[in-house]
């Protein structure tokens, strides 16, 4: 009887996993369609923040998180920056996927692709060792290990690496007090798209458009980091 078992517990493991992988793989030919479709629209937001001067951006991964009183400021602060700007928020799960979501979406114009998102990022990362592993304090392998898993938050590396892997422009509005404005651009290639997201004091990610041109919003599945 364990023997059988045992062997039931191995193929409904087996089966799991092919079927996440079909996920995945179904999942990537449908974004392949959709950034056909979508690639050469005009970029709202980007006409609207051409006046902001970008800083440079500097890879790293994550090392603070802050409290819940200093999130609330810089929330707030975001907020007036949309506002100021005329755009609008697409708000996506704080499940630890949102900087993927977010890309997704700009990319795709849904969220629910963060998994094809994170899979090319991760081999972005692991084909191009010599390019980011500089901005990794740990154990190279371990770190793209790490990303590869649903859940866990992406940084500044994988940003860089998701511009780099799409060929994309990524520019952040951010809630920070002395930075609105970070760009990420691709290093060896020119940029063929431009992705707009918002930046919510190192926790956060959303997907940005102009208000007139923002997408109906289904209601939320997953409450939002804190608010």
């Amino acid at each position: 009887m364990l023997r059988n078992g045992t062997e039931s517990i191995g193929e409904c493991s087996t089966s799991t996993s092919a079927s996440s992988q079909q996920d995945i793989e179904d999942d990537r030919m449908i974004a392949v369609l959709l950034t056909e479709e979508y690639a050469n629209l005009d970029n709202a937001v980007g006409r609207r923040l051409s006046n902001l001067a970008p800083i440079a951006h500097v890879p790293r991964i994550n090392t603070y998180i802050p409290n819940i009183s200093d999130a609330s400021m810089d929330h707030q602060r975001l907020l007036e920056r949309l506002n100021a700007y005329n755009l609008f928020e697409v708000k996506v799960s704080g499940d630890g996927n949102c900087q993927f979501r977010a890309i997704s979406d700009q990319l795709y114009r849904s969220p629910e692709y963060h998994k094809h998102v994170r899979k090319e990022v991760v081999k972005q990362l692991k084909e191009n060792r010599s390019l980011y592993e500089g901005y990794v304090p740990m154990k190279y392998k371990k770190y793209y290990k790490k990303v590869a898993k649903s859940g866990e938050w992406g940084d500044h590396v994988t940003l860089q690496a998701a511009a780099d892997k799409f060929a994309a422009k990524i520019c952040l509005l951010t809630s920070f007090r002395d930075t609105c404005f970070i760009e990420i651009v691709p290093q060896y290639q020119e940029a063929k798209r431009g992705l707009w997201l918002s930046f919510w004091s190192e926790v956060h990610y959303n997907s940005l458009y102009e208000i007139q041109a923002a997408p109906v919003q289904p209601k939320p599945k997953k409450k939002h980091w804190l608010f």
